[in-house]
């Protein structure tokens, strides 16, 4: 099968801490807990390749079991997001592949939605400009996201005679923004604006500019310095009780209560109450 698959990676197979981390084919950065992954390819919108699919998927997986990174910022460089695959990079060579190697390719994609699903971390994603493609389906798969006045959301599937179902879209979108709204963009591939956006539930806030990234990595930094075992407690509940009965629900999130009732945290809010104090919550 093609090298982009399942290519030839440095990583290890298991990690604890990836403060250290080096990419290959984005930006990241670590900071009190924080990490920030910055698509950086600003001369063409940030698009997607081979490489970087596979490298953006194994990272995530990893960060199901790094225990220094708490929260995580998602974002692009040059005043964009991400324009989704490149077109001269990844829709040309499809257009050549077997069978085969396309369903492993779109397994591929599909697999880097379920890593940012499964990793405990929040993801918060930082929307600048053009958010257009897999793109759109990242931030879609992100658990919050913050986008400015002129960010350009679009699923564009149909504009290059795809399926709206891509990555997970004919999932995600209609619980996020209602399935009228998520039929006319995955149908049509326009652009939803950020005011649109915002009104539909896409987006939690719009800010300026100049002031988006650093209003996404104070929101981790928030969230990396609360009980991290519990808000992984609280992503994995999102996630696991779309497919739940209401009873089933219930039951789920007495037992998840339970399990952070024993987490040294749980103990620590309480006995700073006590006290009058703000608790300092230390993730156990």
């Amino acid at each position: 099968m093609k090298h982009f698959i399942g290519a030839a990676n440095p990583m290890h197979a298991q990690f604890n801490a990836l403060h250290s981390y080096q990419a290959r084919h984005f930006a990241y950065a670590f900071d009190a807990g924080v990490a920030t992954i910055t698509l950086n390819r600003p001369e063409r919108k940030n698009p997607l390749t081979f490489d970087s699919y596979a490298e953006l998927r194994d990272l995530f997986r990893l960060l199901d079991t790094a225990t220094d990174v708490k929260a995580i910022v998602l974002t692009g460089a040059g005043g964009n997001f991400c324009s989704g695959g490149d077109v001269h990079e990844i829709i040309g060579p499809l257009t050549r592949m077997s069978m085969p190697e396309m369903l492993e390719f779109t397994r591929m994609t599909g697999n880097l939605i379920k890593a940012m699903r499964l990793c405990p971390q929040p993801i918060i994603a930082a929307i600048d400009g053009i958010c257009a493609g897999a793109g759109a389906m990242m931030a879609l798969a992100a658990d919050m996201r913050l986008g400015t006045a002129r960010a350009k959301t679009a699923f564009l599937f149909t504009r290059v005679g795809l399926a709206g179902a891509d990555m997970g879209a004919c999932a995600l979108l209609p619980r996020l923004i209602g399935q009228g709204r998520a039929s006319e963009l995955l149908f049509t591939g326009r652009a939803m604006s950020a005011q649109e956006g915002l009104q539909w539930g896409f987006f939690n806030a719009l800010h300026e500019e100049a002031e988006l990234l650093s209003k996404a990595q104070a929101l981790a930094q928030s969230l990396a310095s609360g009980p991290t075992f519990a808000h992984g407690m609280t992503k994995t509940m999102l996630h696991q009780e779309w497919a739940m009965t209401l009873d089933q629900a219930i039951e789920a999130e007495a037992q998840a209560q339970a399990i952070c009732m024993q987490t040294g945290d749980f103990r620590r809010a309480y006995e700073a109450f006590a006290a009058k104090q703000s608790p300092v919550f230390e993730g156990n």
